[in-house]
């Protein structure tokens, strides 16, 4: 995982602070509006870690599965994040992590290995 520089991190803070409300995303996708192939952006809070590498994530139109593997969750339940990552489209409803921001302003690579 790479550091941000201080500014990066200040300029994150600034620019959540004007998006607007808590669960706003930058591509207009929700939990509700999610297709199978679709990349995402998605902001919530952790409702649950469901195993190591998968959570539940929460928005107000619903729940989703997010699955970072062969990663750790690096979340914790309660937390409010915002996950970038591309919906599966293979049956069930989950989205493939590829990076995770933290309230914080704190940004995760989630690399995978397949």
């Amino acid at each position: 995982m790479k550091a941000l520089a201080p500014q990066a991190i200040a300029g994150l803070v600034i620019a959540s602070s004007l998006a607007g409300p808590l669960f706003a995303t930058t591509d207009g996708a929700t939990v509700a509006t999610l297709a199978p192939g679709q990349n995402v952006t998605l902001t919530g809070q952790v409702e649950r870690i469901a195993d190591e590498d998968e959570f539940l994530l929460r928005d107000p139109t619903g729940t989703v599965l997010v699955y970072v593997g062969p990663n750790r969750v690096p979340a914790a339940q309660g937390g409010h994040i915002t996950v970038f990552g591309v919906v599966d489209d293979d049956g069930t409803l989950e989205v493939y992590a590829t990076a995770i921001t933290r309230a914080d302003g704190t940004m995760i690579d989630l690399p995978h290995s397949y």
